[in-house]
């Protein structure tokens, strides 16, 4: 767990110079998430370049496809691609590297960025798995901004009928969207209650990004049976500097040099705090 704690903050590292040398990117909700992605890509999934052509493969849905410069460095580390190529090429001109999530790209099972779109696309995933007769997981990350989409609960309302135990969904519960606190936009406060009222078992994760809290909560949810399982996880966008943290502003922006300097800095600080063991 300590070795994946420091690897998602190696891997913001990754975003921060993707985001700067492209000149774009969703740098909050990327800090946000980043533990989510990291917990699942390298603890929980089936899922490596080996044997991405699998059907019996785990499936994944980046539903918050705004955030892809978290999964491209996920991707990346994972072994699908170069992440010096990506950061070069990064929201350029002509380049298969955009930014929403482009299934051109080796281990991306689908374009998202739509909000609303993953959960019920990964619903059609998890029961043509029960109607095939195969045992792979499907696993989709939303944003709580994103929970607005009648979509989102057509999908909800579906895989509770269909009793889906093969599917998990997570949301980034970071409270902020872009314009504003999203209790404010469009609350949602009741968020548990919601979907277990759509028959799905709910799991809420004080810290959403604690690599442990997540790990427990994802192994849980292997063993739901006869219904579908949520993560609301307890986030905090822009994750990781003081310059970022719970501001809205940041949703999506290109730091300033002096921006820049401070963010690689704190960056740099907790991935030492990690190493050395401490909490960061």
């Amino acid at each position: 767990m300590k070795d994946l704690a420091v690897l998602a903050y190696e891997l913001r590292e990754d975003v921060v110079d993707m985001i700067v040398e492209g000149g774009a990117g969703h740098i909050g909700g990327d800090m946000s998430v980043m533990e989510i992605l990291t917990e699942l890509y390298f603890d929980q999934m089936n899922i490596s370049p080996q044997n991405m052509d699998d059907p019996k493969r785990d499936k994944f849905v980046m539903s918050k496809g705004h955030s892809v410069e978290a999964y491209y460095a996920v991707l990346a580390r994972k072994g699908f691609f170069d992440i010096q190529e990506v950061i070069a090429q990064f929201s350029k001109f002509g380049s298969k590297y955009i930014g929403h999530p482009n299934n051109k790209l080796p281990g991306i099972e689908m374009n998202s960025g739509s909000l609303g779109h993953g959960l019920p696309v990964c619903v059609g995933m998890a029961l043509a798995g029960k109607m095939d007769g195969q045992d792979y997981r499907v696993y989709t990350v939303m944003g709580d901004g994103e929970l607005a989409e009648g979509s989102v609960w057509e999908g909800a309302m579906a895989a509770g009928h269909y009793k889906l135990d093969n599917l998990c969904a997570v949301v980034d519960r970071n409270r902020l969207q872009i314009s504003g606190n999203t209790e404010e936009v469009m609350g949602h406060d009741d968020l548990h209650q919601r979907f277990h009222s759509f028959g799905w078992h709910v799991i809420d994760v004080e810290d959403g990004n604690d690599i442990g809290q997540l790990k427990e909560a994802f192994d849980t949810a292997k063993t739901i049976k006869e219904k579908p399982t949520v993560l609301i996880a307890n986030t905090i966008k822009g994750k990781g500097s003081k310059v970022m943290e719970d501001k809205a502003s940041w949703h999506h922006k290109v730091p300033k040099e002096e921006e820049l300097e401070q963010i690689k800095k704190d960056l740099k600080e907790k991935k030492e705090a990690l190493q050395n063991g401490k909490n960061s």
